[in-house]
């Protein structure tokens, strides 16, 4: 009997999609391609949201697209399609091979040998299988902004929003790889605010997690979202001074982001980082030391094995202070002439580069508020703004706002504040808390950076 043939509906399922692109790498390879990989993500996604106890918004999609690379020679070739019709595959197929002729040589592009895939992939409890109801995401939303607008103070109401994903990617390579891998997500959003007229300020709150049953208490979220905004009313200007900066847990992420970024290889490869030549050098003090985890178990950035299907591990990129590695892939390695770290990542219209994983600072001995209490004069940020931040030179600028520190303890909100300093210098002079909770991808305790320019009136 003849085979049926796949249908579009077919190819919304991941292992269709796995079997269409392992027969679709063997057409490559007979239509004259060296080495092929492809690789299709797919998914639903729900999401509602409320203003003022209402429903304002829902929405439900799904998707899927196919993302197929082709090499011949040194020669490579990238097309993608968001059509699961058989029709077009052919058509991908002929101009992913015309132009793979076309384009220059490139000596750094490359599958994986079959002796780098992963051998054994871990289970990380990265899918929670069950799809919430509609009723259930809508009560979440409206019951952290409910809790919210109880909080003395609160006068308004920007919305709250719920969602809900899962997704997942089937990746297969002429090299032999052929694997799937499930995700799932659950999320909060609230925005509120205190006070009237000129006189408002705003606070929000976004947490996110794997398995629902992770997802914290609504209204404790929509209480500490409104406390927070009502703590921000009557801010006063700050005096421009050279003070110590405390970063809050929400904002240090940051830090960790501009890290990953100087540290991905492909940066360091053209040269535009600021830490391209300290490898293997001090970067920050003894007392700080980051891991990348990309199996950590219901991580929100966990991986089993990366986008070219090599193996992922635990690492620990700053290791009390010295730069142990950078984030590789194999063309980046292949450029710095190292050996890949496992930290491919790619989306179906894009070659495989690096990217972090589970990017984490470890806690220090100290309190937040031991920290605090060192602090003659200086600043607490909570919320940062704009994006003045030069990876190429590590000049660091952006807009901030918080609470004062007088004298050990915090007096009162401020806001329209810059902060302002050298990314070097802040690693070189960064203290971290003993605060560190896994709340996002990137998670850091609260930290103190001595010596940073506050510009204020």
């Amino acid at each position: 009997m003849k085979p049926r043939k796949m249908t579009k509906t077919d190819l919304l399922l991941p292992e269709k999609s796995l079997e269409m692109i392992s027969d679709l790498i063997e057409k490559c390879i007979k239509a004259g391609a060296d080495s092929a990989d492809a690789i299709v993500g797919g998914g639903t996604a729900i999401s509602a949201s409320c203003r003022l106890g209402k429903l304002e918004n829902f929405e439900r999609s799904e998707s899927w697209e196919l993302g197929l690379r082709i090499l011949i020679g040194n020669r490579q070739a990238i097309v993608s399609s968001a059509d699961p019709s058989h029709d077009t595959f052919h058509d991908l197929i002929s101009k992913a091979i015309d132009m793979a002729r076309a384009v220059p040589e490139d000596p750094f592009v490359g599958l994986a040998s079959p002796g780098q895939l992963v051998a054994t992939i871990p289970d990380l409890d990265e899918c929670d299988p069950l799809e919430p109801s509609v009723k259930s995401l809508i009560n979440r939303a409206r019951q952290a902004e409910d809790a919210a607008r109880t909080v003395p103070g609160i006068t308004n109401s920007e919305g709250a929003e719920t969602s809900w994903s899962n997704a997942w990617i089937a990746l297969a390579g002429s090299n032999g790889f052929a694997q799937i891998r499930a995700s799932s997500r659950h999320s909060l959003s609230l925005s509120v605010i205190a006070g009237e007229g000129t006189s408002m300020e705003r606070d929000y709150d976004f947490v996110s997690t794997v398995w629902d049953e992770d997802m914290p208490d609504p209204s404790i979220i929509g209480q500490n979202t409104g406390a927070r905004a009502v703590r921000r009313l009557n801010p006063r200007k700050a005096e421009t001074a050279r003070v110590p900066v405390i970063f809050s847990p929400r904002v240090a992420n940051t830090l960790l982001h501009h890290l990953s970024a100087s540290i991905n290889g492909s940066n360091v490869a053209r040269g535009t980082t600021f830490l391209k030549n300290d490898l293997h050098s001090k970067v920050f003090s003894k007392e700080v030391s980051i891991f990348d985890n990309p199996l950590r178990l219901r991580g929100l950035r966990s991986k089993p094995f990366d986008a070219e299907g090599l193996k992922t591990e635990k690492r620990a990129i700053i290791s009390e202070g010295t730069l142990t590695t950078w984030l590789l892939s194999l063309a980046s390695a292949r450029q710095l002439g190292l050996q890949s770290t496992g930290h491919a990542s790619r989306s179906p219209a894009s070659s495989p580069s690096p990217s972090a994983t589970n990017f984490f600072m470890a806690a220090g001995p100290l309190s937040r508020d031991s920290l605090i209490s060192n602090i003659k004069s200086g600043i607490f940020v909570t919320e940062l703004i704009g994006m003045g931040v030069n990876l190429v030179t590590g000049d660091y600028s952006r807009g901030a706002s918080g609470f004062w520190i007088d004298n050990g303890e915090i007096s009162h909100p401020v806001n329209e504040v810059t902060i302002a300093g050298n990314l070097k210098d802040m690693y070189a002079n960064l203290v971290p808390a003993s605060d560190l909770e896994f709340l996002y991808g990137f998670n850091a305790p609260t930290v103190c950076i001595d010596g940073m320019t506050v510009a204020g009136r």
